[in-house]
């Protein structure tokens, strides 16, 4: 199939996607299919591409061969989007970094509703009403003006999902959201991302932790040296795994959610 004739029916399709840093194919014909409401857990050993898969995903980086569609909206090999294409994207997909990414000189407040000025042209007024909402209904309204340095790793990990959830997109990406948070933090964490998937959003999460995968995933897939060793429901995969790469994962379990380099 020509990358520019994907169809798909699910809120995101990934297939035969490609990509290099230099001579390192990180990438390897990544296959993958997300429906509307999933959580979906994407796991591997560091080094497997799931963060760069979530990038690629996201825009953020080009791939050399394949094809990406978050519905109408499709990545094509070869380059960046720019301009309309570009704001398109940006409406479908945010990304939650695994270190946050907050910008350390503007409040929680300010993260949240810069981007729908800046982006979508939203009113100040307007998009500092719905940066409010969205840190209430995430549990830290009452961090409102405080800087990203005044912030707990919980928090600024809620004031970041508020900050992906400002652009009111359709799918949700995460990086390891999990690393940095004690055990009581992270199913307060889950929670809040079930309730998502519950009011219609899609989550695909980039992970270590098979104890949060096996809570509050829908279903997981493991990658290996850029490709899709095995995929399906937490408890087939994780409770009997088929392939050598999910069996080393949970033999490397982390509670922490583990950590790892920018090519996990």
């Amino acid at each position: 199939m020509e990358s520019a004739d994907l169809v798909t029916t699910s809120m995101l399709e990934v297939r035969g996607v490609v990509l290099r840093r230099g001579s390192r194919e990180v990438l390897r014909g990544v296959d993958l299919s997300v429906e509307r409401g999933e959580l979906l857990a994407l796991m591997g050993l560091s080094g497997g591409g799931k963060t760069t898969l979530l990038r690629a995903i996201a825009g953020l980086e080009a791939f050399e061969a394949g094809a990406i569609a978050l519905e109408d909206v499709r990545l094509v090999p070869g380059g960046m989007l720019r301009g309309a294409q570009a704001k398109a994207l940006h409406r479908k997909v945010g990304l939650v970094f695994q270190l946050h990414h907050l910008f350390e000189h503007l409040t929680a407040l300010h993260n949240v509703w810069l981007a729908p000025v800046r982006v979508s042209g939203e009113s100040r007024a307007t998009a500092t009403g719905r940066a409010r909402e969205l840190l209430e209904q995430l549990g830290v309204g009452h961090r409102a003006g405080a800087l990203p340095r005044e912030l707990s790793g919980g928090e600024a990990q809620r004031v970041a999902i508020a900050r992906a959830l400002a652009m009111d997109p359709p799918l949700l990406l995460m990086d390891e959201p999990t690393a940095s948070l004690d055990p009581a933090r992270r199913g307060d964490l889950g929670e809040t991302l079930t309730a998502l998937t519950r009011s219609g959003r899609t989550l695909v999460i980039a992970t270590h932790d098979d104890d949060f995968a096996r809570a509050y995933a829908s279903r997981v897939v493991i990658l290996s040296e850029g490709r899709v060793a095995e995929e399906g429901v937490p408890a087939r995969v994780l409770g009997n795994p088929s392939h050598p790469a999910t069996r080393a994962l949970l033999s490397n379990h982390s509670p922490a959610g583990g950590g790892g380099s920018l090519d996990r």
